[in-house]
């Protein structure tokens, strides 16, 4: 049994979602370093614990 919890990665479409937030104010976010995530291709990539740690209002 590993330790080691597996982080889900979501797509910028899944990511606005979760958050319940327009497109253009997640894209702010990135821009302004509020939430941390890799770009790929034309869209984001976002792990679900920056997501969570976004929500609870936590520094970067």
């Amino acid at each position: 049994m590993s330790l080691i919890e597996r982080d889900v990665v979501l797509t910028t479409d899944e990511a606005i979602e979760y958050l319940k937030i327009s497109k253009p104010t997640f894209l702010k976010y990135i821009r302004l370093g509020r939430i941390k995530a890799i770009k790929a291709g034309k869209g984001w990539r976002i792990l679900q614990s920056e997501l969570n740690r976004f929500l609870r209002g936590e520094a970067n």
